[in-house]
């Protein structure tokens, strides 16, 4: 991963992100003794799990940006959350909050869900979730139109339709992330077994109707099975 110099202010819709300002992993310094400790192990796994996920980027996706950048949002009322998006020219952006940093238990965790924010980069989720939602949006709108719906009923109808591509979408999507996740994190010599551990702390989505995320059973068995295929288990 090359240099990254300035801080950013990004504009974001991934995630539900409003404004972010985000600088990058190595320029990264808290003031806090224990918290500099984990920012420098951030820095470490964020070069390891760079590279790691360039690799795996240019022999999938050789058309594909594969110049990660690994961002730390400073903001200190941010959520817990990690998530991956793009910035004005295209290049991948894996940005982490500071109070997800803090849940991270150990290094393995903290690659392991890099590892899974830059998979979604690298199977070009951001570009297949644009045209579910497309695609669904247009199907719900015909629907409401041969129902004899008003130009407002369309709207509505076209607005569940691309909210209901989405979601569903998005939980076949997770579910592929966690899979190339597993073997990113592994070649970026980190324990994808050690780093699923995080799943027994997030709240299970179960199997909810518009949930985002797969039930976290799901989640485990997937890595549990590319574990086996790498011959770690």
């Amino acid at each position: 991963m090359r240099g990254f110099a300035l801080s950013l202010v990004l504009l974001l819709a991934a995630c539900g992100s409003s404004s972010v300002i985000a600088i990058p992993a190595a320029e990264w310094q808290p003031s806090s003794p224990a918290l500099r400790e984990k920012a420098r192990e951030f820095e470490q796994v964020s070069r390891a799990v760079a590279a790691s996920a360039e690799k795996e980027c240019r022999r999938q996706a050789r058309s594909a940006n594969c110049d990660f950048a690994i961002l730390v949002d400073l903001s200190s009322r941010a959520p817990a959350n990690a998530f991956q998006t793009l910035d004005e020219d295209g290049r991948p952006l894996i940005i982490f909050t500071r109070p997800m940093i803090d849940s991270t238990e150990n290094a393995e965790e903290m690659a392991f869900v890099m590892g899974h924010e830059a998979a979604h980069h690298i199977l070009g989720h951001i570009a297949r979730q644009t045209k579910n939602a497309k695609e669904s949006a247009r199907i719900f709108g015909e629907l409401a139109r041969k129902q004899g719906a008003d130009d407002a009923g369309i709207e509505r109808a076209q607005a569940l339709g691309a909210e209901v591509g989405v979601q569903n979408y998005t939980r076949v999507f997770e579910l592929e992330a966690d899979r190339l996740g597993t073997k990113i994190t592994h070649a970026a010599g980190y324990d994808p077994m050690v780093g699923m551990v995080f799943f027994q702390r997030i709240p299970d989505p179960s199997d909810r109707f518009l949930a985002t995320h797969p039930p976290n059973a799901e989640r485990v068995e997937a890595v549990l099975q590319t574990a086996r295929q790498l011959g770690l288990r």
